[in-house]
């Protein structure tokens, strides 16, 4: 039986009552910064090229955990559950679940997604769990995917200990999220002077190979991590010009990456066949 684990207040209070996903900066509702190689950032950009890139952001994690026809899939960290809503219409698995920390997310993802959840027969549930202590057996999963949420979850290494047990013989992970780029200590105390969310605890400091290292050592092959820096901060940075002046916090986020303190990536791992 899964272990509970405590939700830390920043995280509580942030995707609570509030409803991140209703803040203009995330239109669409997938809450995260997108992945904007497809759109042309000299032009204005639209609401609708917004929300295209948080699709992008999904269609590349998911594409790096694939192919996904016909698999069992896991969303870590589902949110209001638009991802999962995307993979079941552009990529066919044989079902997905949503996991979610907090139920008052998970109260909007059932609203938002009634229609898939009421389908015969259903191919999408969500599930309240933790990253670190997930509620499900072994081996129930083709894929595990998780899309900006890591950088939330207070234990890496379970997180990665958990993937490798959920995940069958053969399965993939794909995690997208933000990441110091080395263990340089003085990366955290930067990130915190730069980025209220680091301040305040909601975001966490640590070196991408904190969970490849960690995915390794939880028994599955091939831990990669892939920067795709390029394709994020500047498109992120771009479309909040609009509405927060240069030097404000969230525009901090390029700042920080253009310094070599913070990096986007994906990172990739795979369980051996038994």
């Amino acid at each position: 039986m899964a272990k509970s684990v405590e939700m830390r207040a920043a995280v509580r209070e942030t995707y609570g009552p509030a409803d991140l996903s209703s803040v203009p900066v995330f239109a669409g509702g997938f809450i995260n910064f997108g992945y904007w190689r497809s759109i042309e950032l000299a032009d204005p950009i639209s609401v609708d090229d917004r929300v295209r890139s948080q699709q992008d952001l999904y269609r590349h994690v998911l594409d790096s955990a694939g192919p996904l026809a016909g698999r069992r899939l896991l969303e870590v960290g589902c949110g209001l559950g638009v991802g999962c809503a995307l993979a079941l219409r552009e990529y066919d698995p044989a079902h997905i679940t949503g996991m979610d920390i907090h139920p008052q997310q998970l109260d909007r993802a059932r609203r938002a997604n009634a229609a898939l959840l009421d389908a015969s027969p259903p191919k999408l549930r969500f599930v309240r769990g933790a990253a670190e202590s997930m509620p499900f057996g072994d081996g129930g999963f083709d894929r595990v995917h998780s899309v900006e949420a890591a950088q939330h979850f207070d234990d890496l290494v379970a997180f990665a200990r958990e993937t490798a047990r959920v995940l069958a013989p053969g399965g993939r992970v794909a995690v997208a999220s933000f990441f110091t780029p080395d263990d340089d200590p003085a990366h955290g105390a930067r990130l915190a002077d730069l980025l209220d969310t680091y301040a305040d605890g909601l975001d966490i400091a640590r070196p991408v190979t904190l969970l490849t290292e960690a995915f390794t050592r939880a028994g599955l092959t091939d831990a990669r991590a892939a920067s795709i820096g390029p394709e994020v901060w500047e498109g992120w940075d771009r479309w909040l010009s609009d509405q927060w002046k240069p030097g404000t916090w969230p525009r901090n986020f390029l700042k920080a990456y253009q310094e070599g303190a913070l990096d986007y990536y994906v990172v990739t791992a795979t369980r051996p066949e038994a």
